[in-house]
This record gives structure tokens, sequence and C-alpha cells, in this order.
């Protein structure tokens, strides 16, 4: 409530010594923030007539705004694709891990599941405001089970569904429930996936291409359906070919509709992304590119085996497997170790880094970044 009583009553904080991003340089400034809502100090002055009940040094480090994670599967042993009893009680202690690696907010995502746990899990994960109690959640990725066989990854072939003649009911069927849903991923080669997509995107929800063998026509027509992100881009999908680069196209395509932007996810922990490959679709598509970790429970737990859903993962060093092959299975780097290593891959600085999706999000459209701004702008 701005202005208001309750806001008048809040706590001052000043953050000294720090830099902060402005017009694309890091300059040295003070922030001033009250309740969450970062303020205009010459406003509380003159208009208030105040100060700051607090100071914190900040010992020139930068203050940024948190970074998301719309693709997160679970961590610290919790596994957002297994119907316990209280599943809100596991993504409330990922939500508090994940504060101390930057992130504020994320999409809790579940791996291609029966029906019956889809049913009992998405009624208990409401989206909900993040603060010093843990990260925001943002609304659930359900990533499957509408994916191709063929590019299905980790995930379990028994449980993978194709739409049948009422294809937008059979999805819901499957689901249960599409309340607290964000993003859908879904391989758009498959039947009537096209009005699937019109579909989910007439209810707000995101619609990401992944785990698929689509041609770029096909991944194309899926924009033009309403489309926006593409998931884990380079795994999952066919490879680029010089004569059909597939889905990897869609990020210098001149198919797309007038004003319509294509963003993407990509998993930048050193195993699944090979830095050339981080490097290409950087410097082809800079303004999409958003970081994920696709981080699954294990992380945080160290060697062993681990559960990714209805199948067992096996982690060695840095790389986490389906348990008695070689297939990845997800990730087990947090987000601040992703950033570190695509800046190192890509060269690029903290200014531009800031400039892609990995910090804050929006969820009144279909894409992720935002503005951090000034006057009664949001403090992640």
């Amino acid at each position: 409530m701005r202005g208001g009583q309750g806001a008048a009553r809040a706590l001052v904080l000043q953050f000294t010594n720090c830099r902060i991003l402005r017009g694309g340089a890091l300059l040295r400034e003070d922030l001033w923030v009250r309740g969450g809502r970062i303020l205009d100090p010459e406003k509380l002055f003159f208009e208030e007539r105040r100060v700051a009940d607090e100071q914190r040094d900040c010992g020139g480090c930068i203050l940024a705004p948190g970074f998301i994670d719309v693709q997160i599967n679970g961590g610290f042993g919790v596994d957002f694709s297994q119907a316990t009893e209280d599943v809100g009680s596991g993504v409330a202690l990922v939500a508090r891990r994940i504060l101390s690696h930057g992130v504020t907010s994320f999409c809790p995502t579940l791996v291609t599941s029966p029906p019956e746990v889809y049913h009992k899990v998405l009624p208990q994960i409401p989206v909900k405001s993040g603060g010093p109690h843990g990260a925001g959640v943002l609304g659930v990725h359900l990533e499957g089970p509408f994916i191709s066989r063929e590019k299905r990854g980790a995930h379990p072939e028994a449980h993978l569904r194709s739409f049948e003649a009422s294809a937008f009911q059979d999805l819901l069927a499957t689901y249960g429930s599409l309340d607290n849903v964000r993003i859908v991923t879904l391989a758009p080669e498959l039947d009537r996936s096209h009005e699937v997509i019109q579909a989910l995107t007439a209810l707000g929800i995101c619609v990401s291409l992944g785990h698929s063998v689509a041609d770029l026509g096909a991944a194309e027509e899926a924009v033009r359906s309403g489309a926006t992100f593409i998931t884990h881009l380079f795994n999952a999908m066919l490879p680029f070919h010089h004569r059909d680069p597939g889905i990897v196209g869609l990020l210098t395509s001149d198919q797309l509709p007038p004003g319509r932007h294509i963003f993407y996810g990509m998993i930048a922990d050193g195993m699944h992304t090979n830095p050339a490959a981080l490097r290409i679709a950087y410097r082809a598509h800079p303004q999409g590119l958003v970081l994920v970790t696709d981080a699954v429970p294990a992380l945080g737990l160290g060697n062993g085996r681990h559960t990714l859903g209805q199948q067992e993962v096996e982690v060695d060093g840095l790389t986490a497997y389906v348990a008695g092959t070689k297939t990845l299975s997800g990730s087990i780097a947090p987000m601040d170790v992703c950033v570190r290593h695509f800046l190192q891959a890509t060269e690029s600085t903290p200014q531009e880094s800031r400039t892609l999706g990995i910090c804050e999000a929006t969820q009144d459209s279909g894409s992720f970044p935002s503005s951090l701004q000034k006057s009664d702008g949001q403090a992640s």
C-alpha cells in the first residue's frame, strides 16, 4: 500500500557502498527500500521528511534483482514430481535454500508423470510471493508428458502421452487442473498440438517447445499459434542442421509474427551445453536467453542415487544420469554457478547479463525479462 499508514510505519533501509546498473553501466549509488519497494530518496526526504532507519554497507558489491529459475525439478532431497502427503513443505524447503544462491522466484517443475501424480501435486503448489521466508513461486512448469518418445531424455517412456481427438480435454484430464500452472513444455510435432497451444495461450499459460523432433517449419507454426519459449535449447531436440536447423532455427527465423519474440532456456552448468554452443546462441539472439538450472532433487546432496519423478538418478561428480545409463538427467548446479559459468563462457560483463532473462520475472506476459524501476519498483 503505497503512501498508506502501513508503508509509513515500515522501516526504510538504505543500502550504501553498492554498485547498481543504470543505463547499461554499473554506478556507485545508494539504494533506499521500504516494505520490499525501491524508493525515490528525494521524495522520501522532501515529501515525508524521513531518512533511513537502517543503513547496510554492501562493501562495493553489485546490488541487483534476484535470479529467477523457470525450470527446477527439486533440490536438497525434495522431488516436486513425487506425490507426497505434504508437497507444500517440500516446495517451501527448496524456496528457502535457493535464496542463498540468489534465486528469489522460481517455477517448480514436474517431469513426465502419471495423471494421479499431477492430480495430487498440482493443487498443493499455489502461486505465492517471496520474502525472507523463501523465493516466490511463480507457478508450476509442466515438462511433459506430451513430448517426443525419440527425444524423451530422462522422461519415463511408459507415461508419455499424445493428443487424442479432444486434444485440450485430454490435457485437462491428464493434469486435472491448470489453476497454478505457468509453463507447459510440449512437442509441437504431435498431432493437434497447435489447438492445444492456442488454448493454453488463451489462458495466459506460456507454451514452451521441447523434447521434440520438430523441424523448423513445425516450430515456426507453433510460434504462430502462440508458443513463446524453448525448453533447454540444444538438449532433447534435433541437432542443428544447415538445411533444416529445427527448433534451434527459431533464434534467427524471419517467419515469426511481427512483434513476436522467442525466448529460450539454457542449462549453463558446464555439462549440458558446450561453451561454444552457449556463445552461438547468445550471439545469435542475446535478448531471448534465459538461464535455467534444470536442477534435480539431488541438488546439494552429493554423489549417490536419488529420485526424479518415477525414475532413479545417479550422481557422479558434477553429472546426474538416469541410473544405469549415460542419459543426462537434469543438473546439480545452482543458479549462481550457472551464471558464473555463462559469464566466463561468453566473456560477457555483469552489465550485459542483466539484460537477459535471468533476473526478475513478470507474471502477466509471455516474456520473462523485466526492468528494475527506481521509483516504486519491486525490490527482489
